[in-house]
């Protein structure tokens, strides 16, 4: 009797570790964080720095702006790069426009392997920022495969090509087979046209009522960094921070853990 009893305990403990194995490889932490080329606000060009702040958040993939590739005012360092082998994560670069020598874009650290890779050209005016996504597909430990996709919108108070901008970041990868997570500085504050279009389809992590602001980093009062994800209802927010430093950028890193729920 006894022995059947500690069987049946042994079988519980168990299904029960098995169970919570399973939570844990489908929970995802990203950081979405504007960088400003590594100059930090001390414009030391201090990439150590930088990645202290990536390496202390322990994020599973990082969404990088503002990210510079072998540029005359980076050093001719591949930022990306450098980033991904201080914080030991897997660095890709999306190319937005040539600039300095070299090129400007985003960029996507991972710590899980990247099975895939596409840049996304965003539309813009004539005479503006050109703007793209980076996107990836990566596969979990619970053998999910997911898409991230790192971003930065449009910055002019003018919001056409910011709306124009989301609406293809919509028709392009809503209809992923995947679930998809999509980081970046989106230069729009909650309940702004842009951000409400991205929301009737995305799953904010924050709270629509009280959205903890990102930028400037020395005395934050707008929220213009997100962490987004689709579709809804297949993910939970388990936490969320606004990352409080003020010397790494002009903006706030901001850290979201997620939890795949299908």
């Amino acid at each position: 009797m006894l022995n059947k009893i500690s069987l049946s305990l042994l079988f519980v403990f168990f299904s029960s570790f098995s169970l919570l194995a399973q939570s844990s490889n489908k929970k995802v932490r990203v950081l979405s964080f504007n960088i400003y080329h590594g100059a930090t606000m001390n414009n030391d060009f201090n990439l150590d720095y930088i990645a202290k702040i990536i390496s202390t958040s322990e994020p599973d993939f990082v969404c990088l702006q503002e990210v510079d590739f072998k540029t005359k005012r980076s050093q001719g360092l591949d930022i990306a790069t450098e980033l991904g082998q201080r914080t030991k994560l897997a660095p890709l670069f999306g190319k937005a426009m040539d600039f300095d020598g070299g090129a400007y874009g985003v960029g996507i650290l991972s710590k899980y392997p990247i099975l895939s890779s596409t840049v996304v050209n965003l539309p813009y005016s004539e005479n503006k920022e050109p703007r793209v996504a980076l996107a990836i597909q990566s596969q979990l430990p619970s053998g999910d495969t997911l898409t991230v996709i790192s971003t930065h919108l449009d910055h002019l108070e003018d919001d056409s090509d910011r709306i124009k901008q989301v609406n293809m970041l919509n028709s392009t990868f809503l209809s992923s087979p995947f679930p998809i997570v999509l980081a970046g500085d989106l230069n729009d504050t909650p309940h702004s046209p842009s951000i409400n279009l991205i929301e009737k389809y995305w799953q904010p992590s924050y709270t629509k009522l009280s959205p903890a602001p990102t930028y400037p980093s020395d005395a934050p009062e707008k929220k213009i960094d997100y962490v987004l994800s689709a579709p809804q209802g297949s993910w939970i927010v388990r936490s969320s921070e606004v990352i409080d430093d003020s010397m790494a950028s002009d903006h706030c890193a901001y850290l979201v853990e997620l939890e795949l729920i299908e």
